[in-house]
C-alpha cells in the first residue's frame, strides 16, 4: 500500500515549517547525518492523525509541539532548531510501514518520533533496522517492545500490562473478584489479555468473560452482549477510543452498572467527550502524572508552557510533552555532531533521569523508560479525578 501523499505540518506558532529545498537554489551547507544541517535537525512521525485515534492524537501532538517549540524559542538544540515532518497513516498499519519508508528515503529525516499504536510500531521495526536508525516514544505500551531490546527502539510509557495488573489489584482489594475482560483481537489486544490472564492468576481468580473484536470491523452488539451474559462485575477494556466508547455506551444503555477500567491510550478529554453521560465512574489507567498537577516541577513547567501556547490540558497532551522532553534531551546529550548512532548512544547515557515528577532510564540493555502507573476515574465534571 503506497503511503498517504498528504504531508502534516503543525502551525508555524508552534515552531514548526515546511521544509523545501530546491537544488540549486540554495548554498550547500555542512551535514553530520541525513535529517541534520546547521541550522535544523528535521524529525520524523508518522501517526494517525484522521481515522480512530484522532483526537488523542491531536492533543498528544499539541503537547509536544508546544515543548518543541519552546526548545526552538530558546535557541534550539546547539543552534539547531527541531523540524517535525508528519504524515497521516489513518492508524492503519500498512500505511504507518510506508510512511516511515518514505520518512526515512525520502525526506531523509533524522529520526522517528510517537509513533502510536502496537501493530502500527511492529510494521516500522523493518524500518528501523534496515536505515539503523531511532525511534523516540512510540505511543504503546506493548511488551513486545520492551523484551527483548530493541537498540532502535526507546519508549517512554509503561507497560500496558502493568496498567492492567494495577486495575485487577484494584478490583480485587475493593472485594470485586468477578472479573472480565473486553480486548481487540491484535498484538495490543493480546498484550493486555497476557497481562490480564497473568494478574488473574496471581490472585487466583478466574475470568468471569473473555471477549474480543476485530479491529477492522468490531461487532460492538456482540461484544456488550456476552458481557451482559456473564457474572462480571468489573471489566477491563483493552482497545481504541472510538470503539471502547462504544462499548462502554452499550453497556449503560442496557442498564449495566459494571465497573469498567480502560487503559491509557484513551486518556483523553476527546475520550471523555465521546462517553457522554456514560463516562462518570469509568476508570482509566494512566501513564504520566496529572497535568494539573502544580506540586510537582513537571506539573508547572507543563502548565506554563501550555497555557503560552493554548494547549489544552490532558493526560494525552502531558505524554507528547514528556516524550518531547525525552527526544530534546538525547539530542543535547549528543553534541554538536549529531549522528544515529550518537543519538542511540546518548539515550542509553540516561540513567534515572528525573525529569520533574516522572524518572526515565535507559541502559544498553534496557530502553524501558518509565515505570509511571497510577489508577484515576472520570468524575461527574467530566474530568479525571486521582
Amino acid at each position: 500500500m503506497k503511503p498517504l501523499q498528504r504531508v502534516w505540518h503543525l502551525p508555524r506558532a508552534l515552531g514548526f515549517c515546511a521544509l523545501v529545498l530546491i537544488p540549486g537554489l540554495f548554498p550547500a551547507v555542512s551535514q553530520a547525518e541525513e535529517g541534520v544541517t546547521d541550522s535544523t535537525i528535521l524529525i520524523g512521525q508518522t501517526v494517525g492523525l484522521t481515522g480512530q485515534i484522532a483526537g488523542p492524537v491531536k492533543e498528544m501532538n499539541a503537547g509536544a509541539a508546544a515543548y518543541i517549540s519552546q526548545i526552538n524559542k530558546a535557541g534550539g538544540i546547539n543552534g539547531r532548531k527541531i523540524e517535525l515532518r508528519i504524515l497521516d497513516d489513518q492508524f492503519d498499519p500498512a500505511i504507518a510501514a510506508a510512511n516511515a519508508e518514505t520518512l526515512v528515503k525520502k525526506e531523509h529525516v533524522f529520526a522517528l518520533f510517537q509513533s502510536r499504536g502496537t501493530p502500527h510500531t511492529q510494521a516500522i521495526l523493518p524500518v528501523l533496522a534496515a536505515n539503523k536508525i531511532p525511534l523516540i516514544a512510540p505511543s504503546t505500551g506493548a511488551a513486545v517492545f520492551h523484551a527483548p531490546t530493541n537498540r532502535y527502539l526507546f519508549n517512554v510509557r509503561a507497560k500496558y500490562q502493568d496498567e492492567v495488573k494495577k486495575a485487577v489489584e484494584q478490583f480485587s482489594t475493593i472485594g470485586l473478584k468477578d472479573i472480565g475482560i473486553v480486548h481487540v483481537d491484535d498484538t495490543f489486544g493480546g498484550d493486555g489479555l497476557a497481562g490480564f490472564s497473568a494478574a488473574m492468576s496471581n490472585f487466583k481468580m478466574q475470568p468471569s468473560v473473555v471477549a474480543k473484536y476485530d479491529r477492522a470491523k468490531p461487532d460492538v452488539a456482540r461484544a456488550v452482549d456476552e458481557v451482559m451474559k456473564s457474572p462480571a462485575k468489573a471489566l477491563v477494556i483493552v482497545g481504541s477510543a472510538t470503539t471502547v466508547s462504544e462499548i462502554i455506551r452499550g453497556l449503560r444503555a442496557k442498564g449495566s452498572v459494571i465497573q469498567i477500567m480502560t487503559l491509557s491510550n484513551n486518556a483523553s478529554q476527546s475520550f471523555i467527550d465521546s462517553l457522554g453521560p456514560a463516562a462518570t465512574g469509568i476508570m482509566v489507567s494512566q501513564i504520566m502524572p496529572a497535568p494539573h498537577l502544580v506540586s510537582s516541577i513537571l506539573g508547572q513547567e507543563f502548565k506554563s508552557i501550555a497555557k503560552e501556547h493554548g494547549v489544552t490540558a490532558s493526560y494525552a497532551a502531558m505524554e507528547g510533552f514528556v516524550s518531547a522532553k525525552v527526544l530534546v534531551e538525547g539530542l543535547r546529550r549528543s553534541g554538536k555532531t549529531l549522528t544515529r548512532e550518537g543519538l542511540v548512544r546518548a539515550l542509553e547515557s540516561m540513567h534515572k533521569i528525573d525529569l520533574g515528577g516522572v524518572t526515565v532510564t535507559y541502559s544498553e540493555r534496557d530502553h524501558s523508560g518509565s515505570e509511571f502507573v497510577e489508577l484515576t476515574m472520570i468524575g461527574r465534571d467530566g474530568k479525571f479525578v486521582r
